[in-house]
């Protein structure tokens, strides 16, 4: 996926590391209120994804500057830093905004003098951790190393001046992949020649600290933006006699940023194209994997069959020959062998997750929520929701039913129309239905109640309590008939 033309792939990383995560911007172009890194690929925050990439990378701290919508994306960081541990996250605000130097500016007191700084942006949501150890590797805890990929329409993007002091001429435009770097210039600011040039800067850069500062002090603003630039410090540090480096990739979609709706929707058929390409080369049958979205972690065991236009978000795990009809939605689940899903299920576990047996037959149109952990062979059918329940291996509820904080036991039936009534308005209540009990159509089960294993439950009855094992219980008016009885006429005016 990535390659260095002037450092090895990997080295050992000897400095702390500290992270600068850019997330000021306004984003105009997205149009929207939102701030433009909260914005959500593949179900994550643009910021999260390169905040979670950051916590994998072994990192000492991450400093987030902020500034446009800076509460929303605080209030944003302050709950991702619940789940990261160690990792120290703390926000810094650009106000005003004066560009990318004065940006990075605003993170020097978090940053000590003995690390290595990894400057990331909180809309290139998709860099990979491996790249980022390679670039680390390649500033070695002395040099300046940059991020950087060949574009053949690099309009936009600060270009790479390569050479040594003093080249003239054709050098400019590219020059040996040796070379070493003397500037990035950036597109408002670079001649006819040097906007030639195709390499490019990704916006990613590893620095030490301590260099880093001392060159974010000697900034100016004298450039056509008026702002600014944190690309200005290669030319400091060549100026110092401090070695620049580039560490080149060809995977385009690692530094690709986001702007508009377009370039989000885009990036995110892309990422989802990635992702169904993995999962076809690992074995899973994809029937159109141009209609598959995947909004978390998706592990498939061998042999597993997705048809069209399923989402799974969470944390999903299919287990060898899960068959998954089109249109389900699974969030947060365990979904073991041979089990069905049918078309136009949905599931999600939340918090709680949702456990489905081996061989057990959901859908179509059912709904499974948190809680619910069904045994092998369990059939759950068309318009049934199940909620914190537990249904043992080879219970039944085929058809338009409820079964809410309840344990049913091996081998039950569950008529049609049937429901557990577990709350009374202030709290939940357990139902317990043993094994071998059959449960009538249109029943309710008001809970806490336990129907006795091997009985049934005869169809409309209202069970307000415990019913013994083996018996019929049944709870409904006695029916009447009239005879001779006439319908009421409508009266004529």
């Amino acid at each position: 996926m990535s390659a260095s033309s002037t450092s090895p792939a990997t080295a050992p990383q000897q400095l702390p590391l500290d992270v600068v995560i850019m997330a000021a911007g306004k984003g105009t172009r997205m149009k929207s209120r939102l701030p433009k890194v909260l914005h959500r690929l593949a179900g994550r925050a643009l910021l999260q994804h390169v905040t979670d990439t950051a916590a994998g990378l072994n990192a000492r701290s991450c400093v987030v500057i902020t500034g446009h919508g800076a509460t929303e994306v605080e209030a944003k960081i302050d709950r991702l830093a619940t789940g990261y541990g160690r990792f120290s996250m703390k926000c810094v605000r650009q106000e005003p905004q004066l560009g990318t130097g004065h940006a990075v500016q605003q993170a020097v007191p978090e940053l000590a003098d003995d690390g290595v700084v990894v400057v990331l942006s909180g809309d290139v949501p998709l860099i990979a951790a491996d790249t980022l150890r390679a670039l680390i590797a390649a500033c070695g805890g002395t040099q300046l190393a940059l991020l950087t990929i060949d574009f053949a329409d690099p309009a936009g993007y600060g270009r790479i001046v390569r050479g040594h002091a003093g080249w003239v001429g054709d050098d400019i435009a590219g020059g040996a992949d040796a070379a070493p770097v003397l500037a990035i210039v950036e597109q408002k600011d670079a001649t006819e020649a040097e906007r030639q040039i195709r390499e490019v800067y990704s916006g990613i850069m590893a620095v030490p600290a301590r260099l880093l500062k001392g060159w974010l002090a000697r900034l100016d603003n004298r450039n056509a933006q008026g702002e600014y630039y944190l690309t200005d410090v290669v030319k400091l540090a060549v100026a110092d006699g401090v070695p620049v480096v580039a560490h080149r990739i060809q995977d385009a979609l690692q530094v690709a940023g986001v702007n508009s709706p377009v370039q989000l929707a885009e990036l995110e058929r892309e990422h989802q194209m990635r992702l169904a390409r993995a999962l076809m080369e690992q074995g899973v049958r994809l029937a159109d994997p141009a209609r598959l979205d995947v909004r978390g972690t998706l592990q498939c065991g061998q042999d597993v069959d997705i048809d069209v236009n399923c989402l799974f978000e969470g944390a999903v795990l299919l287990g060898d020959g899960v068959r998954v009809g089109a249109n389900c939605v699974i969030a947060n689940a365990t979904i073991a062998a041979g089990a069905v899903i049918h078309p136009f299920t949905h599931i999600d576990g939340e918090k709680a997750g949702v456990r489905v047996g081996e061989g057990a037959l959901v859908g179509p149109f059912a709904r499974l929520r948190p809680g619910a952990v069904l045994g092998r062979e369990v059939h759950i059918g068309n318009f049934v929701e199940v909620k914190n329940s537990t249904l043992a291996d080879g219970a039944k509820a085929n058809h338009l039913a409820y079964l809410g904080d309840a344990t049913v036991g091996e081998r039950v039936n569950y008529g049609a129309g049937s429901i557990t009534a577990n709350y009374d308005g202030a709290n939940k209540h357990r139902t317990v239905i043993e094994a071998d009990v059959h449960i009538g159509s249109n029943c309710v089960l008001v809970a806490p109640v336990t129907i006795g294993a091997g009985g049934t439950v005869g169809g409309g009855s209202t069970i307000t309590k415990n019913t013994p094992p083996g018996a019929l219980s049944v709870a409904r008016g006695k029916q009447v008939s009239i005879a001779n009885w006439s319908r009421p006429v409508k009266q004529k005016r």
